[in-house]
């Protein structure tokens, strides 16, 4: 069985879409469009909620839900 691996603010976005590719889909559902941005490789996720205006606690919360 694969261990589940939890999503911290610390990891970058993509960090965290190697772990789970559909997790994409709740950085969308938060406005955040940078998936492909070469950004993305060295932002965490910390720092683009920041950014983005969005709740990190609530942005976590849903990504590790759906990880």
């Amino acid at each position: 069985m694969k261990k589940k691996t939890t999503i911290t603010k610390d990891m970058t976005i993509g960090e965290v879409l190697k772990v789970n590719e559909k997790l994409g889909e709740v950085f969308l559902g938060f406005g955040m469009h940078c998936l492909s941005c070469p950004v993305s490789q060295m932002e965490t996720i910390e720092e683009a909620s920041m950014v983005h205006g969005v709740d990190v606690e609530f942005l976590l919360k849903k990504l590790n839900e759906n990880a």
